[in-house]
């Protein structure tokens, strides 16, 4: 029960110092993601990947230093239940005005649960759901720069209108020729539009952040007409000059779920009010789940957040039992998955067999380095939980089996909250988005009869094209992983899904390494009859050497595989690809990795 009285003297500064310690957060957070704009027009490259990667550890910074001064200040771990009933109370009447509530709700969450043990606090000393609303917060610049600016052309004004829009931002480097950019976008937004009627409240609006990744910046806005919204988003690139260009001209949700896919790395840009920016966002992405729209703004820990809340609904409204994922198990990670919730969970197990030569921790760094590094649209994102509690009576038995002889030092089987409710907890675990593992995806297909080349008919036909499919995107995913400094290690079918909107990722990384610490091999020629005749490697290999041409044995078994493979992806087999690529990044080149299909180009208009 909570008190009907504040009377502890050391709750009110308590929860004031807590909010001290979100507010400094939020402006280092905020001041990192708007110097972004600066190493775009200046283009360092190299300082904005940097950057991405310090400021994805600026919050368990400032949880860690919060923790420590409430400890040292006010001793907050002796204090009793009813005085942190009362912390929580004045931390609510802290967050009323406040620009941010739900993620200062995290914050407590996350300094909380530092300072109590997880057996020791319950749900009524954490922001289970959210006690602020954020609706309709408004800054204290609204005029000056609100969440979102609306502009209203005309037919005939359109084109004018757009380069206005574009100037608003103030990018300090000038356009090679914004007119003629701007009529591109005009032609776009026309095609759209069609012969429609132009309504009265026909309208642009766009997002007052400009939206920074990789070598690009984004301008993130919809167009009104009517009951009509248009979702758009503008690629602002470098030409080969050093002046800007509008690349192209993304148009509605599927678009721009991929560009906020959850393969990608987290975007930079500047928000006063963070849930305005979501709630603009969702109406473009309604599919697009709350938590992942938060994690690509780089709010990693609010999308934690609302993660579980998701999941902690969808467990009371749904009665299916937890199971041992589909597909090859893996040598390192034990994978389970709720057949009707759209994630998997990963556990390092205890143990790995030969060859396997790793540790828990190298694979927690790799984990980390994934989630630091450019993702390029290839890599899943994780989210990683620790002790993490599920109700016993929703795993199978044969789950529990698993987990007890491959992770048992993962695995705790108790009433730990006195709740008078068995749980299975979990005490590290990464969840992923599901995806349809490439070796399952393509197994389809050969059996549907699209590796025979005497099959006939609609199936067969349909067959092979999702082997082509796949096998072409498979090589594009791991050429996109190149020109990010990444070798996946582990190139094997199974290592890598396909997501709902057909493209391949890459998910198993305890074998990742950057492309510059590799040593890029041909196999040397045999030096005579015994060596080329032998089963076994008769020539030295290093610990980080690699023979691409070694590769074919392993992934193109099946003939309808190979002559894709062979025809669009044969590189992949030449140690002179990969070291060339090696060489590029090692002399500071930083490839272009494009979130659209190349023709959407304007550059391909001339």
């Amino acid at each position: 029960m909570f008190p009907t009285r504040l009377d502890s003297s050391l709750a009110y500064d308590v929860a004031k110092a807590m909010m001290d310690g979100f507010n400094r957060h939020y402006q280092l957070f905020r001041t990192e993601s708007a110097r972004a704009k600066h190493r775009f027009e200046t283009a360092d490259w190299h300082g904005q990947q940097r950057a991405q990667r310090e400021r994805i550890e600026f919050y368990d910074l400032r949880v860690r230093e919060c923790s420590n001064r409430l400890e040292r200040e006010f001793k907050a771990g002796e204090q009793s239940m009813e005085v942190w009933q009362q912390i929580k109370l004045h931390y609510i009447g802290l967050l009323v005005d406040h620009h941010q509530p739900e993620l200062a709700e995290t914050f407590f969450n996350s300094v909380t649960t530092k300072i109590l043990h997880r057996s020791y606090f319950q749900n009524d000393f954490i922001f289970v759901r959210p006690a602020v609303s954020t609706e309709y917060i408004e800054n204290d610049e609204s005029e000056k720069r609100p969440s979102y600016r609306s502009y209203y052309p005309t037919r005939e004004t359109m084109a004018s209108v757009l380069v206005q829009m574009v100037q608003d931002f103030d990018l300090r480097l000038a356009f090679e020729n914004l007119e003629r950019d701007a009529g591109f976008v005009q032609a776009a937004m026309a095609e759209r539009l069609g012969d429609a009627k132009l309504r009265a409240n026909f309208q642009i609006q766009v997002l007052t952040g400009l939206f920074f990744r990789n070598k690009g910046c984004y301008v993130v806005g919809k167009l009104i007409n009517g009951f009509y919204e248009y979702a758009f988003a503008l690629p602002v690139l470098h030409n080969d000059d050093g002046r800007l260009v509008i690349d192209a001209a993304l148009f509605g949700e599927d678009d721009l779920l991929m560009l906020f896919s959850f393969a990608r790395a987290y975007f930079m840009v500047d928000m006063e009010i963070p849930s305005a920016y979501v709630q603009f966002l969702r109406s473009m992405m309604p599919r697009k789940p709350r938590n992942e729209i938060y994690n690509a703004l780089g709010l990693a820990k609010q999308g934690k957040t609302l993660f579980y809340r998701d999941f902690l609904h969808h467990q009371r409204h749904s009665t299916d039992k937890f199971r041992i994922a589909p597909g090859i198990k893996g040598m390192v990670m034990l994978v389970f998955d709720l057949p009707s919730f759209p994630y998997v969970f990963k556990v390092i197990k205890d143990f790995y067999p030969p060859p396997k030569d790793t540790s828990r921790e190298q694979i927690k760094g790799k984990y980390l380095l994934v989630k630091q590094h450019d993702r390029v649209g290839r890599m899943a994102d994780t989210l990683e939980y620790s002790e993490v509690g599920f109700p016993r009576d929703r795993f199978s038995d044969e789950l529990i089996a698993e987990i007890q002889k491959f992770a048992p030092s993962q695995l705790e089987i108790s009433d730990r909250d006195g709740d008078g409710r068995i749980e299975v907890i979990i005490k590290h675990v990464y969840i992923e988005r599901r995806m349809i593992p490439l070796n399952i995806y393509l197994q389809e297909a050969f059996d549907a009869g699209g590796a025979n080349p005497e099959a006939t008919g609609p199936a067969a036909e349909k067959a092979r094209e999702q082997i082509e499919r796949g096998v072409i995107e498979y090589g594009n995913a791991i050429k996109d992983l190149v020109a990010a400094n990444i070798f996946p290690g582990d190139m094997l079918w199974k290592n890598f899904g396909i997501t709902r909107h057909g493209k391949v990722v890459f998910y198993d990384y305890d074998e990742i390494e950057y492309i510059t610490d590799c040593n890029f091999r041909k196999v040397p020629a045999p030096r005579n009859e015994e060596d080329e005749m032998s089963g076994e490697v008769w020539y030295t290999v290093g610990p980080k050497d690699v023979f691409p041409e070694t590769f074919g044995p392993f992934l193109l078994g099946n003939p309808a595989v190979r002559g894709v493979f062979m025809k669009h992806h044969g590189d992949l087999l030449d140690a002179a690809f990969w070291q060339s690529h090696k060489e590029r990044i090692l002399a500071g080149h930083v490839h272009d990795v494009f979130p659209y299909e190349r023709e959407k180009r304007f550059v391909n208009k001339g």
